[in-house]
């Protein structure tokens, strides 16, 4: 009787456990359905998030899934808008990490003090305005970065954001953000709050940081600027070592060799137990995400790194493989020891970055949709681009494949794509980008672009995927070709959806794509750079940014073309004048809707190499 009714409990849980986890998957669904109910824009970007499809299927985008459960959304780069529904995020139980970075959001920052469990929010490159809350951060004790750069947030900075104790990074720049800085108390790893109007002195606590983590603030004073504070500022704080002299433990040096001694054992243990559990974890999978901002995405190692993979041999299914040795070797037991954190999240995957031990900072793009072939296939290909050298080119340095996904390893570049340098930091950069320094950047997309053509010269399209933000700048403003050759690699489903070259009028209204897309897809770069808007045409519904193609032939057709550059270079001689003129009829040569009237490559080469400036 006893063993039957064990049974029955057994099989009670079992019922109850499946059902559970039934309802937890439409719970998510209809959630996330109500969210994308709340966007104004949502139709096209977020097509694949449709009723009875799993949001942990893959194929919803900017979803990412653990064991079922929802524990980040990456909606980043989606052109989206409206209002963002909180009430629909607060039902997903698992969510950790929320990124709606350059979208077209306005207005006061989302109730996100909601979610009390998020571990990142990153809402940069939006239009979210007006103050925030000084307590809008107290109950979201979980968070680890905030990201709110690039908006026109005004009032203090809250100081609820001081109470944060598991807070490292924490990026405000770009903003109206006035008044003094708060003290933080927590071990910050990276701050920014450059261009605000912050004032007073800078905090103790925050002195060890590059003085470019407070450019821009004019009245701010205190290290590591140059500007020392005078007592009689109005917002200087008396060290607290002066607010009373007479204590005794203010001013004793004793006691603050105690405290110094405790926080360093009490370091040391959590340093110490944190690398018993990774020590643990290690040898059992690697974990791409879980550090890289809290969304654990799986990769298994099959068989541990072997010495002969390491040397750049053959690499066992499951490492890391080596197709170029330039910036040295490395395998998954680097990769998952390295710092981390998430860069985007787009159609064809996420992306990382990872700072290695040694000094090296790498890009891990993680591809899902190129299952269509097999892995002697994707070596072939992988060692094919290994082999490239040509300045203007982004060399893959390894790879790891799997059926289900492969991880495509670059090298990091700290300037970031020229779409970021273009329209996401004008502060910081942009004053950098005079005319030579721009026809420069046009010239070494062309170079790149003339290798392609001959290495793929077999391709219908030797790029497929130019656009600004797959174009990488040095810190010499050298541009470096990313993203290219893909086509052949991608489920074609993919490829329509992702890749820019069937936004252009080749496929729109052709419905078909040759090498003569990548022409069109490089006049768009050219009248971004030379006007410095961005286009419209790089949101799939078209919405958002500036109708490049339309303006530039509407100038044209009225004799304004003087008016189409950007005002920053307005200041140039009437000779480099004439020559962004001549470098505006290239651009629009290349961007004819009909691709029998449109200049070839080599043409448009040709033209821009005789540009000067």
């Amino acid at each position: 009787m006893a063993a039957v009714r064990l049974l029955l409990l057994s099989l009670s849980l079992s019922l109850s456990l499946s059902l559970s986890l039934s309802l937890s998957s439409s719970t998510q669904t209809g959630s996330l359905l109500r969210l994308k109910q709340s966007f104004t824009n949502s139709n096209n970007s977020l097509a694949s998030w449709i009723p009875n499809v799993s949001p942990c299927s893959g194929t919803w985008v900017g979803v990412i899934c653990f064991n079922n459960i929802i524990t980040g959304l990456h909606l980043s780069d989606l052109g989206l808008s409206g209002q963002i529904d909180v009430h629909a995020l607060s039902e997903i139980r698992g969510l950790r990490t929320l990124s709606f970075v350059n979208n077209s959001f306005s207005g006061p920052i989302p109730e996100f003090n909601k979610l009390g469990t998020i571990k990142s929010l990153l809402l940069t490159q939006n239009q979210f305005s007006g103050p925030i809350p000084s307590d809008f951060f107290s109950h979201l004790n979980s968070l680890k970065k905030v990201w709110l750069s690039a908006n026109k947030f005004t009032g203090n900075i809250p100081d609820s954001l001081t109470q944060l104790d598991l807070l490292k990074e924490l990026h405000l720049e770009f903003n109206e953000f006035s008044g003094p800085i708060p003290r933080f108390k927590q071990d910050l790893k990276s701050l920014d709050l450059s261009n605000n109007k912050l004032v007073g002195p800078i905090p103790e606590s925050l002195a060890k940081f590059n003085a470019n983590s407070f450019s821009e603030n004019l009245a701010l004073c205190g290290k590591p600027l140059e500007k020392e504070c005078e007592d009689s500022s109005p917002y200087y704080v008396l060290p607290s070592n002066e607010v009373n002299k007479n204590n005794e433990y203010g001013s004793s040096w004793a006691f603050k060799v105690i405290v110094i001694l405790v926080l360093a054992v009490v370091a040391a243990i959590i340093f110490l137990f944190v690398q018993r559990r990774e020590e643990k974890v290690v040898g059992e999978k690697l974990s791409v995400v879980n550090r890289m901002q809290e969304e654990v995405v799986e990769v298994k190692v099959v068989k541990p790194i072997k010495e002969s993979s390491r040397k750049g041999g053959a690499a066992s299914r499951g490492d890391i493989v080596m197709v170029n040795e330039k910036r040295g070797v490395f395998g998954l037991q680097d990769m998952m020891k390295a710092a981390a954190e998430v860069l985007g999240n787009g159609v064809l995957g996420s992306t990382y970055k990872a700072a290695m031990a040694n000094g090296l900072c790498v890009v891990v793009k993680r591809m899902r949709e190129m299952n269509k072939i097999g892995k002697d296939v994707f070596d072939a290909e992988m060692r094919q681009f290994g082999r490239i050298t040509h300045c203007n080119i982004l060399i893959p340095l390894a790879y790891h494949y799997r059926r289900e996904e492969k991880l495509f390893i670059t090298e990091y570049m700290p300037k970031g794509s020229l779409l970021y340098v273009l329209h996401g930091d004008r502060g910081t950069w942009h004053a950098e980008l005079t005319w030579p320094t721009r026809l420069k950047i046009v010239k070494g997309i062309a170079r790149g672009l003339g290798f392609l053509y001959t290495e793929f010269s077999t391709y219908d399209l030797p790029h497929g995927n130019l656009k600004s933000s797959n174009v990488l700048l040095n810190n010499d403003y050298e541009p470096l070709l990313s993203d290219y050759a893909f086509h052949p690699l991608l489920n074609p489903s993919v490829s329509v959806q992702a890749m820019f070259a069937f936004k252009s009028p080749d496929y729109t209204q052709y419905q078909k794509v040759s090498q003569k897309t990548d022409v069109y897809c490089l006049g768009i770069i050219i009248l971004e750079i030379i006007t410095g808007k961005f286009p419209s045409q790089y949101h799939s519904n078209g919405k958002g940014g500036t109708d490049i193609v339309q303006w530039v032939h509407t100038a044209i057709s009225e004799g304004k073309e003087a008016e189409l550059i950007d005002p920053e270079l307005q200041n140039n001689t009437n000779d480099s004048l004439n020559q962004m003129l001549k470098l505006i009829q290239i651009g629009a040569a290349c961007i004819e809707s009909n691709p029998d009237q449109r200049i070839n490559m080599k043409e448009a080469i040709r033209k821009i190499e005789e540009v000067q400036v």
